[in-house]
């Protein structure tokens, strides 16, 4: 059975994923999927912005206890993340197109979101032939 704090991060983590979707659209992203899912992971958001396709991980939290939110996006998650954006680029028939990936850091102070997107947040870790 979970938790309340499982509960808790999962409302927290949705509604920043709503509050970063939100925010990215009308900065002129096309949210393409969210909440994307293979094997290797997941991808919170994929959109476009012009012409490249950006992979978005958004980090949500109520405090700066334990860091900015966009330093939890750890190395073991970027691969997952590369790794899960090179099956979508497959699928999707867009290898040739540009990819990148940004991180939407979001903290709740005094219950508004304060929204920071970061572009190129990191680079495709780990070699992958497809």
């Amino acid at each position: 059975m979970k938790s309340q704090d499982d509960w808790k991060k999962k409302e927290t983590g949705r509604t920043g994923e709503d509050a970063a979707a939100e925010f990215i659209s009308r900065n002129g992203y096309s949210i393409l999927a969210r909440n994307y899912r293979r094997k290797s992971g997941e991808i919170d958001i994929v959109a476009r912005e012009g012409t490249t396709v950006c992979f978005l991980e958004v980090k949500t939290r109520h405090s700066r206890l334990f860091g900015e939110p966009e330093e939890s996006v750890s190395r073991v998650k970027q691969k997952q993340i590369s790794r899960t954006a090179l099956y979508f680029l497959k699928e999707h028939n867009l290898m040739d197109t540009n990819a990148r990936f940004d991180v939407v850091s979001i903290l709740f102070e005094n219950q508004s979101p304060r929204v920071t997107l970061i572009k190129n947040a990191f680079d495709m870790a780990g070699e992958y032939v497809y």
